[in-house]
């Protein structure tokens, strides 16, 4: 067992151009934690959002990154999981990160990844594939209900899209027009280019007298607002970037209900049953990824040496899909 490790550390006030790769001393596990090894690093967009913006609680230092596959080196008391196990994680951004070759996890995190599923594929499924199921289980699906999903290219959506299509739900969508076979060959009746100014209108023309009972928006708090009026009574308006502060339209109309999607929330306010309940569904989600049944963003490989390029790749959105790292020992 070494005594230190590499990992990228972030300078306050320096964005992206301040991650560094340092050392870190490697630390034991306390009760109800385990020590991994980092096996595959994937990126999300909120990596590089926490880096460019800073959290007052990141000192100089803080190692970001939430998601990754690692194999559990050391155990803390109280822990029932054995080392060697396989398990892929969502850290609290409150702790050092997966943009490490070891990390310190709370064990209730752990997502045991099946035999068949490799570890770029696992890596990048907890924050997307997790919030996707966040979102969902926020909406009363009784089937066939119209339900939209925007920004369905990205991997939260493309999730999102393929869940919802399971629950019996019929899904449209928005997507740049590079996503819209793939999205239709997945279950959405229809997917629309969000930059056509007419789209709402031609939704609203597909689904004849029906409303849509619920809209998932992952772009911004502002673009969710704006869809609220296409929503039929006691509809859902779903934020999954930002939330609403105030009610988008005027009370005693439609009736419609308010949900913010929060995965990094869990940490700070889950209990053990919310624990419980978000790690079975990650590794019922986990084995349909092994067997087929849940079809993965694309993968962009990069060198860990190369991290901050890769997020800098992401924050440019240029090639969608998910950045992830092998690290070799």
């Amino acid at each position: 067992m070494p005594v230190d490790y590499a990992a990228w550390c972030f300078t306050p006030g320096q964005g992206l151009a301040g991650l560094k790769l340092g050392r870190k001393p490697l630390g034991e596990p306390g009760p109800g934690e385990v020590l991994v090894a980092n096996r595959a690093i994937a990126l999300n967009p909120v990596d590089w959002k926490m880096i460019d913006w800073g959290r007052p609680d990141w000192g100089n230092g803080q190692v970001p990154g939430v998601d990754a596959v690692a194999e559990i080196i050391a155990c803390g008391a109280g822990v029932t999981l054995e080392p060697g196990t396989r398990v892929a994680y969502h850290q609290s951004l409150t702790r050092d990160g997966s943009f490490a070759e070891y990390a310190l996890l709370d064990s209730r995190a752990l997502l045991r990844v099946p035999a068949g599923l490799g570890d770029r594929l696992a890596a990048a499924f907890p924050c997307p594939g997790l919030t996707a199921w966040q979102a969902l289980e926020k909406v009363p699906l009784q089937a066939p209900r119209d339900v939209l999903v925007t920004g369905a290219g990205g991997a939260v959506g493309l999730y999102l899209v393929q869940l919802a299509v399971a629950r019996g739900a019929r899904v449209w969508a928005t997507a740049s027009p590079a996503h819209h076979d793939a999205l239709r060959g997945l279950g959405a009746v229809e997917v629309f280019d969000y930059r056509a100014s007419d789209w709402r209108q031609t939704l609203q023309r597909q689904l004849g007298p029906r409303r849509l009972h619920a809209v998932f928006d992952t772009v911004s708090g502002q673009h969710a607002a704006s869809l609220a009026s296409v929503l039929g009574y006691n509809g859902h308006l779903v934020c999954i970037q930002d939330r609403q502060d105030h009610a988008p339209l005027a009370p005693f109309t439609t009736a419609i209900s308010l949900h913010e999607v929060a995965l990094n929330s869990i940490h700070a306010h889950g209990s053990d049953s919310d624990w419980q309940a978000l790690r079975q569904a990650g590794e019922r989600l986990l084995e349909d990824l092994a067997a087929g049944r849940l079809q993965p963003p694309q993968l962009h490989a990069f060198d860990f040496e190369a991290l901050p390029a890769a997020l800098n790749e992401l924050k440019r959105n240029a090639r969608g899909g998910k950045w992830v790292t092998q690290l070799t020992r």
